[in-house]
């Protein structure tokens, strides 16, 4: 069994209390983005050089609630954009920070319309140049979204439904009822796209054809997990990082079954107020630090309080000492 790392938690950014930080990515000069899905916001948070805490920036205000973030070209971004599970109103937008100043207003591009089908969108990841995959958490389905040259437009198709990736409309805090499929990652390396499921309480793997990109078989059952969001991956070291949403923990999770390791917590147990409400986690953008840091969103504990309390919203540096591969 894999030794488990030291863990370490820095605070980077805070936010108002009661936001609802969902996903991020890592821009290549260090910055982040991230989405916060009850506010419809977008925000921008400055490399944190030295390590000290900095002041995040309201980058825009959508029309919809907003999920996923994916960089498609380099400093060019689509965004989920959804209505939730009470209508089949769901859009993907372009937005090009190339030449961008923090603080300058931007032009968010509707780049695609999805079909009545549509429920929830969740998580999303590229699984090639210009390929998209977007978890679709209330109709329990992935889609595929191929963008045009300099994706200014797009075509989407149902990529894969299962059982596994279906919702939970009593839930097991309402309101909201539990999301099904929540975050996907995919991994070239292993030919694997990863996925969580909050509802059904399994972390799974589907193999993904390389020169296709379509699903080459079956989803395949990895670990059990409850509570689990989104996460990211490190194929070399085999595990998978998933925040434990409302069980406020940072866990470790093998890629593939009977890797030799269990699920184990990293951090949050016992509870620390430093990671209430988990939501996403991805790969520092510095060299070295895949396998060694990651940065970690959270609701401060909006969606479910610890202890009753909510508190402010955050971004975490998260350093693993030794790095995961070790």
């Amino acid at each position: 069994m894999a030794p488990l790392p030291e863990v370490t938690l820095t605070p980077v950014a805070h936010f108002p209390q009661g936001h609802f930080l969902e996903n991020l990515v890592v821009r290549a000069d260090g910055s982040l983005l991230i989405t916060a899905v009850v506010q419809q916001e977008l925000w921008y948070v400055p490399g944190p050089a030295p390590r000290t805490l900095v002041d995040p920036v309201l980058v825009h205000t959508f029309d919809h609630p907003v999920t996923g973030i994916v960089e498609v070209e380099p400093d060019v971004f689509v965004v989920s954009l959804t209505e939730g599970y009470t209508t089949h109103e769901s859009h993907l937008a372009r937005i090009d920070l190339n030449g961008w100043t923090p603080g300058d207003p931007i032009l968010p591009e509707i780049v695609h319309t999805f079909d009545n089908r549509v429920r929830a969108l969740n998580g999303s990841c590229l699984l090639g140049p210009g390929v998209l995959a977007v978890a679709d958490c209330f109709a329990g389905l992935v889609w595929r979204v191929d963008l045009a040259e300099g994706a200014h437009s797009a075509t989407g198709r149902v990529w894969l439904a299962h059982d596994t990736m279906a919702w939970d409309p009593d839930g097991e805090v309402a309101p909201p009822p539990q999301p099904g499929i929540n975050g996907v990652r995919y991994g070239a390396k292993t030919g694997y796209l990863y996925y969580t499921s909050t509802a059904q309480k399994v972390f799974m793997r589907v193999p993904v054809d390389p020169t296709t990109l379509d699903p080459s078989g079956a989803p395949e059952f990895v670990a059990a997990i409850d509570n689990a969001d989104d996460f990211c991956i490190d194929e070399d070291a085999g595990f998978a990082y998933v925040t434990r949403h409302r069980a406020n923990t940072l866990d470790r999770v093998p890629l593939a079954p009977s890797h030799g390791s269990e699920v184990r917590h990293l951090a949050g147990d016992p509870f620390d107020p430093v990671i209430a409400g988990p939501s996403s986690a991805y790969w520092g953008g510095e060299p070295g630090d895949h396998g060694r840091v990651l940065y970690v969103t959270t609701d401060g504990g909006r969606t479910a309080p610890p202890e009753g309390i909510v508190r402010n919203a955050a971004l975490l540096r998260v350093e693993l000492d030794p790095p995961a591969a070790s």
